[in-house]
């Protein structure tokens, strides 16, 4: 369904309908940043990657053949373009999560809500420590729910190669998360 939802979309768009580019940005900007943010590990930057991967796909959507979903197509560029942003610039890197304020806790969930709050800020402060692309393999996998076989069409890696660079990213992920947890622990009870 959402394969022809989009072939929907990218019909009239080649057609001359530019505005029917703004659903797939919406259905796709989400994922896009993250994607961005997991390999920059910067916002604005990702935020910038994201918009510059858009206007790629907007530009070159002539060129897309339909072998790949569009979202993996879309992935794929944002991903290249990530990467081309890292190699061309060094930049200080974000490592607080910024509060969503408008967000609503119910009393009775509070605490739950704010021990997942508190495990979110963990994983992506120590998502931001790893290389990235280690961080955009996970990202992808567990985040964006992605096959194997999506993954490799996206970096252009074997899917053998993604396997075992999404199984060394989460060994090195869970060392650095004991790295970050015990100290927290022992100043904690400390």
């Amino acid at each position: 369904m959402e394969e022809r939802e989009d072939k929907y979309y990218i019909d009239k768009i080649l057609k001359g309908d530019s505005n029917s580019f703004g659903v797939l940005v919406d259905k796709y900007k989400n994922m896009a940043f993250t994607l961005a943010n997991s390999i920059v590990k910067n916002t604005e930057i990702a935020e910038e990657v994201a918009q510059d991967g858009f206007m790629k796909a907007f530009k070159g959507l002539s060129k897309f053949e339909g072998k790949a979903k569009f979202s993996t197509w879309l992935y794929r560029i944002i991903y290249y373009s990530s990467l081309d942003k890292i190699k061309g610039k060094k930049y200080d890197t974000v490592t607080i999560d910024e509060f969503n304020s408008s967000k609503i806790i119910s009393s009775e969930g509070a605490s739950d809500s704010i021990e997942r709050d508190e495990r979110n800020i963990l994983v992506n402060r120590c998502m931001k420590l790893l290389p990235a692309d280690y961080s955009s393999l996970l990202t992808l996998h567990y985040f964006e729910d992605m096959s194997l076989k999506e993954i490799s069409d996206i970096t252009g890696m074997k899917v053998n190669n993604a396997k075992i660079k999404l199984f060394r990213a989460r060994q090195k992920l869970a060392i650095i998360l004991k790295e970050q947890l015990e100290p927290e622990t022992l100043n904690y009870y400390g």
